[in-house]
Protein backbone atom coordinates (compact mmCIF):
# COMPACT_ATOMS: atom_id res chain seq x y z
CA UNK A 1 0.00 0.00 0.00
CA UNK A 2 1.06 3.72 -0.38
CA UNK A 3 0.60 4.56 3.30
CA UNK A 4 4.13 3.90 4.53
CA UNK A 5 5.38 6.02 1.26
CA UNK A 6 3.33 9.03 2.52
CA UNK A 7 4.00 8.82 5.86
CA UNK A 8 0.39 7.69 6.40
CA UNK A 9 -0.74 5.68 9.57
CA UNK A 10 -3.86 4.21 7.64
CA UNK A 11 -5.73 4.66 4.03
CA UNK A 12 -6.88 8.30 4.29
CA UNK A 13 -8.79 7.91 1.14
CA UNK A 14 -11.10 5.43 1.97
CA UNK A 15 -14.85 5.08 0.83
CA UNK A 16 -16.13 3.61 4.37
CA UNK A 17 -17.88 6.37 6.68
CA UNK A 18 -15.61 6.20 9.49
CA UNK A 19 -16.95 9.29 11.45
CA UNK A 20 -13.63 10.36 12.40
CA UNK A 21 -12.55 11.42 8.90
CA UNK A 22 -15.67 13.95 8.74
CA UNK A 23 -14.97 17.20 7.31
CA UNK A 24 -17.31 20.16 8.81
CA UNK A 25 -17.20 22.10 5.92
CA UNK A 26 -19.71 24.93 6.68
CA UNK A 27 -22.58 22.84 4.66
CA UNK A 28 -21.85 19.37 6.83
CA UNK A 29 -21.89 21.55 9.46
CA UNK A 30 -25.48 22.83 9.17
CA UNK A 31 -26.67 19.71 8.46
CA UNK A 32 -25.19 18.13 11.48
CA UNK A 33 -27.24 21.00 13.03
CA UNK A 34 -30.26 20.37 11.49
CA UNK A 35 -30.20 17.04 12.21
CA UNK A 36 -29.42 17.69 16.27
CA UNK A 37 -32.09 20.19 16.32
CA UNK A 38 -34.54 18.34 15.03
CA UNK A 39 -34.59 15.04 18.08
CA UNK A 40 -33.66 17.73 20.44
CA UNK A 41 -36.46 17.51 22.87
CA UNK A 42 -38.43 20.52 23.62
CA UNK A 43 -36.23 20.86 27.44
CA UNK A 44 -33.06 20.51 25.35
CA UNK A 45 -30.42 23.34 25.46
CA UNK A 46 -30.76 23.09 21.51
CA UNK A 47 -34.46 24.10 21.76
CA UNK A 48 -35.79 21.10 19.35
CA UNK A 49 -39.26 20.19 18.60
CA UNK A 50 -39.81 16.94 20.15
CA UNK A 51 -41.28 15.13 17.02
CA UNK A 52 -41.95 14.99 13.66
CA UNK A 53 -39.41 14.14 10.78
CA UNK A 54 -36.80 15.62 10.07
CA UNK A 55 -34.88 15.61 6.64
CA UNK A 56 -31.32 15.30 4.93
CA UNK A 57 -30.90 14.90 1.46
CA UNK A 58 -27.97 14.82 -1.03
CA UNK A 59 -25.98 13.63 -4.37
CA UNK A 60 -24.78 10.44 -3.97
CA UNK A 61 -21.15 10.52 -1.89
CA UNK A 62 -21.89 13.99 -0.58
CA UNK A 63 -21.15 12.67 2.96
CA UNK A 64 -24.93 11.85 4.03
CA UNK A 65 -24.40 8.79 5.96
CA UNK A 66 -21.09 10.12 7.10
CA UNK A 67 -22.79 13.15 9.09
CA UNK A 68 -25.49 9.72 10.15
CA UNK A 69 -22.95 8.32 11.97
CA UNK A 70 -21.41 11.24 13.32
CA UNK A 71 -25.22 12.49 14.40
CA UNK A 72 -25.62 9.27 15.81
CA UNK A 73 -22.39 8.87 18.09
CA UNK A 74 -23.75 12.88 19.25
CA UNK A 75 -27.11 11.37 20.22
CA UNK A 76 -27.53 11.92 24.21
CA UNK A 77 -28.18 9.14 26.86
CA UNK A 78 -31.39 7.71 27.69
CA UNK A 79 -32.18 7.91 23.97
CA UNK A 80 -33.23 5.05 21.73
CA UNK A 81 -32.25 4.08 17.92
CA UNK A 82 -32.96 2.37 15.36
CA UNK A 83 -30.97 2.63 12.21
CA UNK A 84 -32.60 1.06 8.58
CA UNK A 85 -30.02 1.39 6.64
CA UNK A 86 -32.34 -1.55 3.53
CA UNK A 87 -35.63 0.60 2.99
CA UNK A 88 -36.87 -1.57 0.63
CA UNK A 89 -39.32 -3.48 2.91
CA UNK A 90 -42.91 -4.09 3.10
CA UNK A 91 -45.41 -2.46 5.90
CA UNK A 92 -44.74 -5.55 7.71
CA UNK A 93 -40.99 -5.76 7.39
CA UNK A 94 -40.56 -2.23 8.09
CA UNK A 95 -42.19 -2.76 11.73
CA UNK A 96 -40.19 -6.10 12.15
CA UNK A 97 -37.40 -4.23 11.44
CA UNK A 98 -38.37 -1.20 14.06
CA UNK A 99 -39.11 -3.44 16.41
CA UNK A 100 -36.11 -5.86 16.15
CA UNK A 101 -33.77 -2.50 16.64
CA UNK A 102 -35.24 -1.03 19.50
CA UNK A 103 -35.02 -4.69 20.96
CA UNK A 104 -38.87 -4.92 21.26
CA UNK A 105 -40.44 -8.54 21.79
CA UNK A 106 -43.82 -8.85 20.04
CA UNK A 107 -46.33 -11.37 21.45
CA UNK A 108 -46.88 -14.34 19.53
CA UNK A 109 -50.03 -15.19 17.94
CA UNK A 110 -51.60 -18.72 17.95
CA UNK A 111 -53.16 -18.31 14.70
CA UNK A 112 -50.00 -17.23 12.64
CA UNK A 113 -47.39 -14.43 12.64
CA UNK A 114 -47.60 -11.62 14.18
CA UNK A 115 -49.97 -8.93 12.77
CA UNK A 116 -49.52 -4.82 11.85
CA UNK A 117 -51.80 -4.01 14.93
CA UNK A 118 -49.25 -6.62 17.36
CA UNK A 119 -46.36 -4.73 15.73
CA UNK A 120 -47.96 -1.91 16.46
CA UNK A 121 -49.14 -2.35 20.40
CA UNK A 122 -45.71 -3.64 20.85
CA UNK A 123 -43.99 -0.61 19.50
CA UNK A 124 -46.75 1.98 21.84
CA UNK A 125 -45.95 0.28 24.50
CA UNK A 126 -42.42 0.77 24.37
CA UNK A 127 -42.47 3.76 23.01
CA UNK A 128 -44.68 4.93 26.51
CA UNK A 129 -42.58 2.99 28.96
CA UNK A 130 -39.33 4.70 28.01
CA UNK A 131 -41.51 8.45 27.46
CA UNK A 132 -42.51 7.70 31.25
CA UNK A 133 -39.13 6.42 32.19
CA UNK A 134 -37.23 10.61 30.50
CA UNK A 135 -35.94 8.24 27.30
CA UNK A 136 -36.48 9.48 23.84
CA UNK A 137 -36.75 7.59 20.35
CA UNK A 138 -35.33 7.86 17.39
CA UNK A 139 -35.57 5.86 13.78
CA UNK A 140 -33.45 6.84 11.25
CA UNK A 141 -33.52 5.09 7.89
CA UNK A 142 -30.71 6.00 5.47
CA UNK A 143 -31.94 5.62 1.52
CA UNK A 144 -34.80 6.57 2.55
CA UNK A 145 -35.62 7.54 -1.52
CA UNK A 146 -36.14 3.47 -1.95
CA UNK A 147 -39.19 4.18 0.46
CA UNK A 148 -42.51 3.18 -0.96
CA UNK A 149 -45.70 4.82 -0.76
CA UNK A 150 -47.31 3.12 1.72
CA UNK A 151 -44.48 2.58 3.65
CA UNK A 152 -43.99 6.01 4.00
CA UNK A 153 -47.91 6.80 5.32
CA UNK A 154 -47.27 4.06 7.65
CA UNK A 155 -44.24 6.21 9.20
CA UNK A 156 -46.43 9.13 9.22
CA UNK A 157 -49.10 7.28 11.17
CA UNK A 158 -46.33 5.88 13.45
CA UNK A 159 -46.09 10.01 14.45
CA UNK A 160 -49.16 9.52 15.84
CA UNK A 161 -47.69 7.71 18.69
CA UNK A 162 -48.45 10.63 21.29
CA UNK A 163 -48.89 11.86 24.47
CA UNK A 164 -50.70 15.43 25.66
CA UNK A 165 -46.99 17.12 25.66
CA UNK A 166 -44.96 15.62 22.80
CA UNK A 167 -44.20 13.04 19.91
CA UNK A 168 -43.19 9.77 21.14
CA UNK A 169 -41.37 8.67 18.17
CA UNK A 170 -38.62 11.05 16.21
CA UNK A 171 -37.79 9.81 12.50
CA UNK A 172 -34.86 11.04 10.78
CA UNK A 173 -35.09 10.59 6.63
CA UNK A 174 -31.47 10.58 4.90
CA UNK A 175 -31.56 10.31 1.20
CA UNK A 176 -30.99 11.04 -2.29
CA UNK A 177 -32.57 14.25 -3.98
CA UNK A 178 -35.34 12.28 -5.92
CA UNK A 179 -36.74 11.87 -1.63
CA UNK A 180 -37.94 15.48 -2.21
CA UNK A 181 -39.53 14.86 -4.92
CA UNK A 182 -41.59 11.87 -3.82
CA UNK A 183 -42.45 14.14 -0.51
CA UNK A 184 -43.85 16.57 -3.13
CA UNK A 185 -46.60 14.73 -4.57
CA UNK A 186 -49.78 15.53 -3.00
CA UNK A 187 -50.77 12.23 -1.69
CA UNK A 188 -48.06 12.84 0.66
CA UNK A 189 -48.63 16.08 1.74
CA UNK A 190 -49.72 15.00 5.20
CA UNK A 191 -46.00 13.45 5.83
CA UNK A 192 -44.43 17.06 3.93
CA UNK A 193 -46.36 18.82 6.79
CA UNK A 194 -44.72 17.15 9.66
CA UNK A 195 -41.37 18.05 8.37
CA UNK A 196 -39.78 19.94 10.55
CA UNK A 197 -36.45 20.30 9.92
CA UNK A 198 -34.86 20.12 6.30
CA UNK A 199 -31.44 20.17 4.83
CA UNK A 200 -30.00 19.65 0.83
CA UNK A 201 -26.01 18.90 1.09
CA UNK A 202 -24.39 20.04 -1.85
CA UNK A 203 -20.91 19.32 -3.19
CA UNK A 204 -18.17 20.93 -2.12
CA UNK A 205 -16.03 24.40 -3.69
CA UNK A 206 -12.92 24.31 -4.89
CA UNK A 207 -11.08 25.74 -1.61
CA UNK A 208 -13.46 22.96 0.51
CA UNK A 209 -11.97 20.45 -1.88
CA UNK A 210 -8.61 21.45 -0.80
CA UNK A 211 -9.32 21.50 2.71
CA UNK A 212 -10.97 18.37 2.51
CA UNK A 213 -8.18 16.55 1.28
CA UNK A 214 -5.42 18.12 3.84
CA UNK A 215 -8.18 17.34 6.69
CA UNK A 216 -8.16 13.64 5.55
CA UNK A 217 -4.47 13.56 5.52
CA UNK A 218 -4.15 14.84 8.60
CA UNK A 219 -6.29 12.68 10.17
CA UNK A 220 -3.96 9.58 8.46
CA UNK A 221 -0.87 11.16 10.11
CA UNK A 222 0.20 13.17 7.65
CA UNK A 223 3.00 15.93 8.35
CA UNK A 224 4.72 18.41 6.07
CA UNK A 225 3.22 19.80 2.70
CA UNK A 226 0.50 18.12 0.34
CA UNK A 227 1.56 15.45 -2.11
CA UNK A 228 -0.64 17.08 -3.92
CA UNK A 229 0.49 20.15 -6.27
CA UNK A 230 -1.50 23.30 -6.50
CA UNK A 231 -2.91 22.58 -10.00
CA UNK A 232 -3.35 18.97 -9.33
CA UNK A 233 -5.77 19.74 -6.59
CA UNK A 234 -7.92 21.78 -9.01
CA UNK A 235 -8.18 19.07 -11.55
CA UNK A 236 -9.52 16.97 -8.45
CA UNK A 237 -12.17 18.81 -7.45
CA UNK A 238 -12.96 19.53 -11.42
CA UNK A 239 -12.80 15.14 -12.06
CA UNK A 240 -14.73 14.83 -8.55
CA UNK A 241 -17.08 17.51 -8.97
CA UNK A 242 -16.73 18.25 -5.34
CA UNK A 243 -18.30 14.76 -4.34
CA UNK A 244 -16.42 13.95 -1.08
CA UNK A 245 -16.80 9.89 -2.14
CA UNK A 246 -15.43 10.56 -5.67
CA UNK A 247 -12.74 12.92 -4.53
CA UNK A 248 -11.81 9.73 -2.20
CA UNK A 249 -11.34 7.43 -5.00
CA UNK A 250 -9.36 10.08 -7.23
CA UNK A 251 -7.10 10.65 -4.71
CA UNK A 252 -6.59 7.45 -4.05
CA UNK A 253 -5.72 6.14 -7.25
CA UNK A 254 -3.63 9.48 -7.48
CA UNK A 255 -1.31 8.34 -4.70
CA UNK A 256 -0.91 4.90 -5.71
CA UNK A 257 -0.05 5.83 -9.27
CA UNK A 258 2.74 7.99 -7.06
CA UNK A 259 3.80 5.42 -4.95
CA UNK A 260 4.33 3.06 -7.46
CA UNK A 261 6.55 5.25 -9.88
CA UNK A 262 8.46 6.60 -6.79
CA UNK A 263 7.29 9.89 -6.45
CA UNK A 264 6.16 11.65 -3.69
CA UNK A 265 4.45 14.06 -5.17
CA UNK A 266 0.89 13.70 -7.57
CA UNK A 267 0.48 16.63 -10.74
CA UNK A 268 -2.46 17.05 -12.53
CA UNK A 269 -1.06 14.59 -15.32
CA UNK A 270 -1.28 12.21 -12.93
CA UNK A 271 -4.61 12.94 -11.70
CA UNK A 272 -5.90 12.48 -15.32
CA UNK A 273 -4.69 8.99 -15.62
CA UNK A 274 -6.29 8.39 -12.10
CA UNK A 275 -9.48 9.98 -12.76
CA UNK A 276 -9.60 7.94 -16.42
CA UNK A 277 -9.16 4.57 -14.82
CA UNK A 278 -12.03 5.67 -11.82
CA UNK A 279 -14.48 6.96 -13.95
CA UNK A 280 -13.81 5.07 -17.28
CA UNK A 281 -15.56 7.12 -20.14
CA UNK A 282 -17.37 9.62 -17.82
CA UNK A 283 -13.69 11.39 -16.89
CA UNK A 284 -13.98 12.55 -20.09
CA UNK A 285 -10.91 13.00 -22.80
CA UNK A 286 -7.95 14.42 -20.84
CA UNK A 287 -7.04 17.80 -22.40
CA UNK A 288 -4.28 18.42 -24.75
CA UNK A 289 -4.68 14.54 -25.43
CA UNK A 290 -5.25 12.88 -29.30
CA UNK A 291 -7.30 9.26 -29.11
CA UNK A 292 -3.42 7.00 -28.02
CA UNK A 293 -2.91 9.19 -24.70
CA UNK A 294 -7.01 8.72 -24.21
CA UNK A 295 -6.62 5.38 -24.76
CA UNK A 296 -4.34 4.93 -22.55
CA UNK A 297 -5.34 7.04 -19.74
CA UNK A 298 -8.43 4.85 -19.59
CA UNK A 299 -6.37 2.07 -18.02
CA UNK A 300 -3.41 4.27 -16.71
CA UNK A 301 -3.43 2.86 -13.14
CA UNK A 302 -4.65 -0.34 -13.26
CA UNK A 303 -1.62 -1.46 -12.77
CA UNK A 304 -1.40 -0.19 -9.52
CA UNK A 305 -4.78 -0.76 -7.96
CA UNK A 306 -3.79 -4.56 -9.03
CA UNK A 307 -0.10 -3.68 -6.60
CA UNK A 308 -2.05 -2.18 -3.99
CA UNK A 309 -5.22 -5.44 -3.97
CA UNK A 310 -2.12 -7.83 -4.03
CA UNK A 311 -0.71 -5.77 -1.03
CA UNK A 312 3.09 -5.57 -2.08
CA UNK A 313 4.11 -2.32 -0.17
CA UNK A 314 5.06 -3.31 3.46
CA UNK A 315 9.23 -2.98 3.35
CA UNK A 316 11.34 -2.53 0.96
CA UNK A 317 12.89 -5.84 -0.82
CA UNK A 318 15.51 -7.78 1.02
CA UNK A 319 18.69 -8.43 -0.39
CA UNK A 320 18.57 -12.43 0.42
CA UNK A 321 19.44 -14.91 -2.54
CA UNK A 322 18.16 -18.47 -3.19
CA UNK A 323 21.12 -20.35 -5.50
CA UNK A 324 19.30 -23.45 -6.31
CA UNK A 325 22.58 -25.32 -5.96
CA UNK A 326 25.93 -24.91 -4.95
CA UNK A 327 27.65 -24.97 -8.28
CA UNK A 328 26.35 -21.61 -8.68
CA UNK A 329 28.02 -19.51 -6.35
CA UNK A 330 31.33 -20.38 -7.79
CA UNK A 331 33.67 -17.99 -9.23
CA UNK A 332 32.75 -16.37 -12.70
CA UNK A 333 34.88 -14.29 -14.97
CA UNK A 334 35.25 -10.96 -16.34
CA UNK A 335 31.97 -9.36 -17.30
CA UNK A 336 33.52 -8.49 -20.64
CA UNK A 337 33.99 -12.05 -21.45
CA UNK A 338 32.41 -13.53 -24.32
CA UNK A 339 29.37 -14.94 -22.60
CA UNK A 340 25.82 -16.11 -22.56
CA UNK A 341 22.61 -13.77 -22.10
CA UNK A 342 23.42 -11.10 -24.99
CA UNK A 343 20.72 -7.99 -24.39
CA UNK A 344 17.86 -8.57 -26.18
CA UNK A 345 16.53 -5.24 -27.26
CA UNK A 346 13.28 -4.01 -27.37
CA UNK A 347 12.25 -4.52 -30.96
CA UNK A 348 11.27 -1.44 -32.92
CA UNK A 349 8.09 -1.13 -35.04
CA UNK A 350 6.04 -3.66 -33.53
CA UNK A 351 2.83 -4.71 -34.87
CA UNK A 352 -0.40 -3.14 -32.67
CA UNK A 353 -1.17 -5.82 -29.94
CA UNK A 354 -4.62 -7.99 -30.39
CA UNK A 355 -6.63 -6.58 -27.11
CA UNK A 356 -5.27 -8.29 -23.94
CA UNK A 357 -5.85 -11.37 -23.02
CA UNK A 358 -7.42 -12.31 -19.08
CA UNK A 359 -4.99 -14.24 -17.37
CA UNK A 360 -7.58 -16.80 -16.15
CA UNK A 361 -7.31 -18.18 -19.73
CA UNK A 362 -3.81 -19.32 -19.82
CA UNK A 363 -3.41 -20.32 -16.45
CA UNK A 364 -4.08 -24.39 -17.41
CA UNK A 365 -0.92 -23.55 -19.70
CA UNK A 366 1.21 -22.67 -16.94
CA UNK A 367 3.52 -25.06 -15.45
CA UNK A 368 3.43 -26.07 -11.88
CA UNK A 369 7.14 -26.61 -12.19
CA UNK A 370 9.60 -24.16 -11.73
CA UNK A 371 11.81 -26.07 -13.62
CA UNK A 372 9.67 -25.96 -16.91
CA UNK A 373 9.71 -22.07 -16.55
CA UNK A 374 13.46 -21.54 -15.71
CA UNK A 375 14.04 -23.74 -19.05
CA UNK A 376 11.50 -21.46 -21.07
CA UNK A 377 13.34 -18.84 -19.32
CA UNK A 378 16.65 -19.55 -20.57
CA UNK A 379 16.76 -18.95 -24.51
CA UNK A 380 16.48 -14.94 -23.44
CA UNK A 381 19.86 -15.46 -22.40
CA UNK A 382 20.52 -17.75 -24.84
CA UNK A 383 20.95 -20.90 -22.49
CA UNK A 384 20.08 -24.56 -23.69
CA UNK A 385 16.84 -25.20 -22.72
CA UNK A 386 17.97 -29.00 -21.85
CA UNK A 387 16.87 -31.25 -19.23
CA UNK A 388 18.31 -31.61 -15.87
CA UNK A 389 18.65 -28.98 -13.42
CA UNK A 390 18.21 -25.43 -15.30
CA UNK A 391 20.29 -23.50 -12.40
CA UNK A 392 23.23 -26.20 -12.81
CA UNK A 393 23.54 -25.77 -16.21
CA UNK A 394 23.08 -22.03 -16.08
CA UNK A 395 26.61 -22.11 -13.32
CA UNK A 396 28.51 -23.50 -16.52
CA UNK A 397 27.90 -20.48 -18.75
CA UNK A 398 28.73 -18.27 -15.20
CA UNK A 399 24.61 -17.40 -14.60
CA UNK A 400 23.01 -17.96 -11.45
CA UNK A 401 19.31 -18.15 -10.30
CA UNK A 402 18.09 -15.70 -7.84
CA UNK A 403 14.60 -16.03 -6.45
CA UNK A 404 13.12 -13.11 -3.61
CA UNK A 405 9.77 -13.01 -2.30
CA UNK A 406 9.24 -9.28 -1.88
CA UNK A 407 9.38 -7.77 -5.30
CA UNK A 408 7.01 -5.24 -6.16
CA UNK A 409 5.67 -3.74 -9.66
CA UNK A 410 8.06 -0.57 -9.26
CA UNK A 411 10.92 -2.83 -8.69
CA UNK A 412 10.15 -5.18 -11.33
CA UNK A 413 9.96 -2.18 -13.88
CA UNK A 414 13.29 -0.94 -12.71
CA UNK A 415 14.61 -3.99 -12.91
CA UNK A 416 13.62 -4.09 -16.40
CA UNK A 417 14.83 -8.09 -17.04
CA UNK A 418 12.77 -10.73 -18.29
CA UNK A 419 12.08 -13.58 -15.27
CA UNK A 420 9.13 -15.84 -13.43
CA UNK A 421 6.07 -14.80 -11.89
CA UNK A 422 5.20 -17.00 -8.69
CA UNK A 423 1.09 -16.50 -9.13
CA UNK A 424 -0.74 -18.11 -6.66
CA UNK A 425 -3.96 -20.00 -8.09
CA UNK A 426 -7.00 -20.08 -5.14
CA UNK A 427 -7.68 -23.48 -4.12
CA UNK A 428 -4.64 -24.69 -5.70
CA UNK A 429 -1.20 -24.88 -5.89
CA UNK A 430 1.22 -22.40 -7.91
CA UNK A 431 1.79 -21.77 -11.32
CA UNK A 432 4.72 -20.58 -13.02
CA UNK A 433 4.62 -17.77 -15.84
CA UNK A 434 7.51 -16.52 -17.90
CA UNK A 435 7.27 -12.76 -17.76
CA UNK A 436 9.39 -10.98 -21.11
CA UNK A 437 7.29 -7.84 -21.23
CA UNK A 438 5.82 -5.02 -19.36
CA UNK A 439 3.63 -2.61 -20.62
CA UNK A 440 1.47 0.14 -18.88
CA UNK A 441 -1.79 -1.76 -18.84
CA UNK A 442 -0.27 -5.08 -20.40
CA UNK A 443 2.70 -7.81 -19.47
CA UNK A 444 3.78 -10.26 -21.97
CA UNK A 445 4.26 -14.13 -20.95
CA UNK A 446 5.80 -16.78 -22.59
CA UNK A 447 3.74 -19.83 -22.66
CA UNK A 448 3.79 -23.19 -24.28
CA UNK A 449 1.73 -21.59 -27.60
CA UNK A 450 3.63 -18.21 -27.67
CA UNK A 451 3.88 -15.03 -26.89
CA UNK A 452 0.36 -13.44 -25.10
CA UNK A 453 -0.62 -9.55 -24.06
CA UNK A 454 -2.99 -10.31 -20.33
CA UNK A 455 -4.03 -7.18 -18.55
CA UNK A 456 -2.14 -6.27 -15.72
CA UNK A 457 -4.64 -5.78 -13.28
CA UNK A 458 -6.03 -9.47 -12.75
CA UNK A 459 -2.25 -10.42 -13.36
CA UNK A 460 -0.82 -9.15 -10.17
CA UNK A 461 -4.26 -10.06 -8.11
CA UNK A 462 -2.22 -13.49 -8.27
CA UNK A 463 1.13 -12.45 -7.76
CA UNK A 464 2.24 -11.66 -4.53
CA UNK A 465 5.89 -10.54 -5.15
CA UNK A 466 8.03 -14.11 -5.98
CA UNK A 467 9.96 -13.41 -8.86
CA UNK A 468 12.93 -15.47 -10.38
CA UNK A 469 15.96 -15.15 -13.10
CA UNK A 470 19.02 -15.61 -14.55
CA UNK A 471 21.79 -13.00 -13.55
CA UNK A 472 25.47 -12.64 -13.83
CA UNK A 473 27.18 -12.04 -10.82
CA UNK A 474 30.62 -9.57 -11.11
CA UNK A 475 33.76 -11.86 -10.68
CA UNK A 476 34.37 -13.47 -7.92
CA UNK A 477 31.38 -12.57 -6.35
CA UNK A 478 30.49 -14.78 -3.06
CA UNK A 479 26.91 -14.48 -1.01
CA UNK A 480 27.33 -12.35 2.18
CA UNK A 481 30.06 -9.76 1.01
CA UNK A 482 31.93 -8.99 4.48
CA UNK A 483 33.34 -5.27 5.36
CA UNK A 484 36.93 -5.18 4.02
CA UNK A 485 36.36 -7.35 1.19
CA UNK A 486 38.71 -6.85 -1.96
CA UNK A 487 39.46 -8.38 -5.06
CA UNK A 488 37.56 -8.06 -8.61
CA UNK A 489 33.80 -7.36 -7.54
CA UNK A 490 34.81 -4.85 -5.25
CA UNK A 491 36.76 -3.10 -7.67
CA UNK A 492 33.66 -3.66 -10.61
CA UNK A 493 31.35 -1.98 -7.68
CA UNK A 494 33.23 0.81 -6.80
CA UNK A 495 34.24 2.00 -10.62
CA UNK A 496 29.89 1.24 -11.17
CA UNK A 497 29.11 3.34 -8.53
CA UNK A 498 31.69 6.31 -9.42
CA UNK A 499 30.08 6.30 -13.11
CA UNK A 500 26.62 6.78 -11.21
CA UNK A 501 27.44 9.46 -8.93
CA UNK A 502 30.24 10.92 -10.34
CA UNK A 503 32.59 10.29 -7.48
CA UNK A 504 36.40 10.86 -8.08
CA UNK A 505 37.74 7.58 -9.98
CA UNK A 506 39.70 6.02 -7.06
CA UNK A 507 43.25 5.59 -6.99
CA UNK A 508 44.07 3.42 -4.61
CA UNK A 509 42.77 -0.63 -4.83
CA UNK A 510 38.95 -0.17 -3.79
CA UNK A 511 38.03 -1.83 -0.25
CA UNK A 512 34.30 -2.59 0.89
CA UNK A 513 34.40 -0.26 3.78
CA UNK A 514 32.87 2.47 5.68
CA UNK A 515 32.65 5.00 2.49
CA UNK A 516 32.04 2.15 -0.13
CA UNK A 517 29.33 1.04 1.85
CA UNK A 518 27.87 4.59 2.69
CA UNK A 519 27.81 5.04 -1.37
CA UNK A 520 26.18 1.48 -1.70
CA UNK A 521 23.54 2.20 0.65
CA UNK A 522 22.72 6.16 -1.25
CA UNK A 523 22.20 3.50 -4.24
CA UNK A 524 19.52 1.26 -2.24
CA UNK A 525 18.09 4.25 -1.12
CA UNK A 526 17.31 5.86 -4.50
CA UNK A 527 15.74 2.56 -5.86
CA UNK A 528 13.96 1.56 -3.69
CA UNK A 529 16.18 -0.91 -2.28
CA UNK A 530 16.64 -2.09 1.73
CA UNK A 531 19.61 0.35 2.55
CA UNK A 532 22.02 -1.84 4.43
CA UNK A 533 24.52 -1.29 2.68
CA UNK A 534 25.13 -4.89 1.93
CA UNK A 535 25.72 -5.45 -2.21
CA UNK A 536 23.88 -8.35 -2.73
CA UNK A 537 22.41 -9.91 -5.91
CA UNK A 538 19.26 -7.19 -6.63
CA UNK A 539 21.60 -4.46 -5.18
CA UNK A 540 24.33 -5.95 -8.37
CA UNK A 541 21.25 -6.30 -11.01
CA UNK A 542 20.12 -2.79 -10.55
CA UNK A 543 23.52 -1.12 -11.29
CA UNK A 544 23.64 -3.05 -14.50
CA UNK A 545 20.45 -1.86 -15.06
CA UNK A 546 22.13 1.79 -14.45
CA UNK A 547 25.30 1.44 -15.88
CA UNK A 548 23.30 -0.21 -19.17
CA UNK A 549 25.28 -3.41 -18.73
CA UNK A 550 24.55 -5.93 -21.30
CA UNK A 551 21.70 -8.02 -20.50
CA UNK A 552 18.34 -9.53 -21.42
CA UNK A 553 15.29 -6.70 -21.39
CA UNK A 554 12.28 -6.50 -20.29
CA UNK A 555 10.46 -5.65 -23.58
CA UNK A 556 8.36 -2.30 -22.70
CA UNK A 557 5.67 -1.98 -25.29
CA UNK A 558 2.72 -4.85 -25.70
CA UNK A 559 3.38 -7.63 -27.97
CA UNK A 560 0.58 -9.17 -29.87
CA UNK A 561 -0.29 -12.43 -28.91
CA UNK A 562 2.11 -15.00 -31.21
CA UNK A 563 1.81 -18.30 -31.91
CA UNK A 564 4.51 -20.44 -31.21
CA UNK A 565 6.26 -21.81 -34.64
Amino acid sequence: MYSHHFGLSQDPFSIAPDPRYLFMSERHREALAHLLYGVAGTDSSAGGTGGGFVLLTGDIGTGKTTICRCFMEQIPAGCHVAYIFNPRLTVTELLQSVCEEFHITVATVASGPPTLKNYIDALNAFLLQSHAAGHSSVLIIDEAQNLSADVLEQLRLLTNLETNERKLLQIVLIGQPELRAMLARPELEQLAQRVIARFHLDALSEAESAQYIRHRLDVAGHTGPLPFDRQALRRIHRRARGVPRRINLLCGRALLGAWANGLHRVDRKMVNKAAAEVFGLEAGPVPGAGPRAAAYALGGLALLAGAALAGFWVLAPSQKTAPSSPAAASALPAASAPRAGAASPVRKGAPAPNPAEEIEALLPQLPGDINVAWRELAPAWKLPAAGGDPCQAASAQQLQCYRTETLTVPLLRQLGRPGILTLHVPNGPPVYAVLVGLGEQTATLQVASGLHAVRLVPLVRLWRGGFATYWRPPPGYVAGLQGGSTGPVIERLASQLTLLDGAPAATAPAVLDATLKARVRAFQRAHGLNPDGQPGPMTFMQIDSATNVDAPRLQTSPQPAREAR
